[in-house]
């Protein structure tokens, strides 16, 4: 898929609102940023004359703008009550973000973008929004509240991927339950969620880098034997796991940062309600390679007489192998 050169003038604008937004000394200076970064991601998503790209802006705008309308309208009613302002201001930054239960608009609107818009929806997007939500956290109540939405963030993103056949949505799932381990992490130290965030990044970027290259946007297609490769077969799965942190994999480093961080705090109970979260992502991750890989038993012979449309290249390979030696990174975090 092509990009006009008008592609890289949005995103530069778009970068240039989230740093407005995070960078601002005041609720109406993060309006701004807000602003100008959806202004400038409806563009990069409207590419191409597509129903499915058209659909997917106008669900991001309609929802993106009414959660700005209850940022300013609350910012407007700071001066008269605003323990009820602040809360509402983090019910419209949940919004923007997709989390839990606000999430309703995440998923359908990354059904209908592309693997680059995807990618640009889980990462960047979340990075001004997850900024002011950290600037909330200064009262009981309000930390309550991230906590108990984080809580739910982590149930539904880990039952709500489990009949799903869209990878796309998938990846929207996830994301919606990685984000509850960043949201408590906020909660504790401003520096571990950013860590988690950074790593969430690589792990899910290489996953669609991937996925893209292929150009697979369902699970039928990863089990086609027709279009699988040996190198494949070791991508995907690589990847995935990963991204679903089990060790010894690049994405299990967050997790065993903040597993370390929550048992110092004795958070016992908000730990394991995120690691059965997490074995329930495992188990529909195991669920898109498992047959892939008792399928290539009964097919290898045809498989190898099959045309390979696939060329992996070296950037793929060498970040898939960087998720599997993960395990040796996380020494100086021990220390």
């Amino acid at each position: 898929m092509t990009f006009p050169i008008s592609y890289l003038l949005f995103f530069c604008t778009l970068l240039t609102g989230t740093l407005l937004s995070i960078s601002s000394t005041s609720w109406f200076g993060a309006w701004l940023g807000l602003e100008l970064n959806l202004l400038s991601f409806i563009p990069m998503i409207s590419t191409k004359l597509c129903p499915f790209l058209s659909e997917a802006a106008i669900k991001y705008f309609l929802v993106q703008a009414l959660a700005s309308t209850i940022l300013i309208m609350s910012t407007s009613m700071h001066m008269h009550t605003p323990d009820f302002s602040y809360s509402l201001i983090l019910i419209s930054l949940m919004i923007k973000l997709g989390a839990a239960p606000l999430h309703f608009w995440f998923p359908q609107v990354i059904e209908g973008l592309s693997w680059p818009q995807a990618f640009i929806l889980l990462t960047v997007q979340k990075v001004a929004p997850m900024f002011l939500i950290s600037y909330l956290t200064f009262t009981p109540a309000l930390t309550l509240m991230i906590i108990s939405m984080a809580l739910l963030s982590s149930v539904i993103g880990a039952t709500g991927g489990l009949n799903v056949m869209k990878l796309r949505k998938l990846m929207a799932f996830s994301s919606i339950n990685h984000m509850s381990w960043m949201l408590i992490a906020m909660s504790l130290n401003d520096m571990m969620w950013l860590v988690y965030f950074l790593f969430y990044c690589f792990t899910s970027g290489s996953v669609i880098i991937l996925l893209y290259s292929t150009h697979t946007y369902s699970i039928s297609q990863i089990l086609n034997p027709n279009n699988k490769s040996t190198i494949l077969s070791l991508l995907i799965p690589m990847n995935l796991l990963s991204l679903g942190g089990l060790p010894p994999f690049l994405g299990f480093i967050p997790k065993w940062i903040m597993i370390q961080l929550f048992s110092s705090k004795t958070m016992i109970f908000i730990l394991l309600v995120l690691l059965i979260s997490s074995l329930i992502t495992l188990y529909f991750y195991l669920r898109l390679f498992i047959p892939m890989i008792l399928l290539s038993f009964s097919s290898l012979s045809s498989s190898i007489k099959s045309t390979l449309n696939f060329s992996p290249s070296y950037m793929l390979i060498i970040s898939s192998f960087l998720n599997l030696f993960g395990i040796l990174c996380p020494i100086p975090f021990l220390i």
